[in-house]
């Protein structure tokens, strides 16, 4: 198991129809089949699905939601007003989308929280991580010319291959208000950003990788 399939075990465990043999990055690509099983298999009395949107019966979505599938809101989970969920969602058990908000292929973790006008692009966030208002998990070097995506951790560097990768959260992760993720940005559990901050690890995957 790699340090990043480690770094976000919950999700794995959360949602048994994962693979756990693909690195996180690859479950978002995988996405639209994976949705596309779990609406065919899905129990009337537990869930609605509406098109490419499976929501379960017990979760509370505010009016005002912008949903475009393929999109699986589990288990207790809170949308609120004009939140804005698109490209392929996983919302695990418990997790909370606050006003405002975007989600962009994204595996938002069991019991985590977005509080309200907060970007989360191509990211996996573990259990219990919670951003702060004004947040952002950028996905895309618009402003270089290189537009590789790199990711450090736990002094390992890799490539995934992707153009488009946002952060990787374990566990239990404290963003602060306006802190921006840069691309390719993975944080240990118990990790905080604080307000403000600017995370940018892709020069620390550079000299990793030489």
């Amino acid at each position: 198991m790699s340090e990043f399939q480690r770094l976000l075990l919950s999700v794995a465990e959360a949602l048994p129809w994962l693979d756990r043999s693909l690195e996180p990055w690859q479950w978002l690509g995988a996405l639209s089949g994976l949705l596309a099983e779990q609406r065919a298999g899905a129990s009337v009395e537990d869930w609605i699905v509406d098109g490419e949107a499976m929501v379960h019966r017990s979760a509370a979505l505010e009016p005002g939601v912008i949903l475009k599938g393929p999109l699986w809101i589990g288990p207790r989970c809170k949308v609120a007003s004009h939140a804005y969920l698109r490209g392929g969602v996983i919302l695990c058990p418990g997790a909370t989308v606050g006003p405002g908000c975007e989600v962009k292929t994204a595996i938002i973790g069991p019991d985590s929280r977005l509080a309200h006008f907060n970007f989360v692009g191509d990211s996996v966030l573990g259990a219990d991580v919670n951003l702060e208002a004004g947040s952002i998990l950028a996905n895309y070097w618009n402003e270089r010319d290189d537009k590789t995506i790199r990711l450090h951790l736990a002094g390992k560097a890799m490539m995934p291959g992707v153009e488009k990768l946002g952060s990787l959260l374990g566990d239990h992760v404290r963003v602060g208000a306006n802190a921006v993720l840069s691309p390719g940005t993975a944080l240990g559990a118990g990790a905080v950003v604080p307000r403000l901050g600017l995370v940018e690890q892709d020069r620390m995957a550079q000299q990793a990788a030489r």
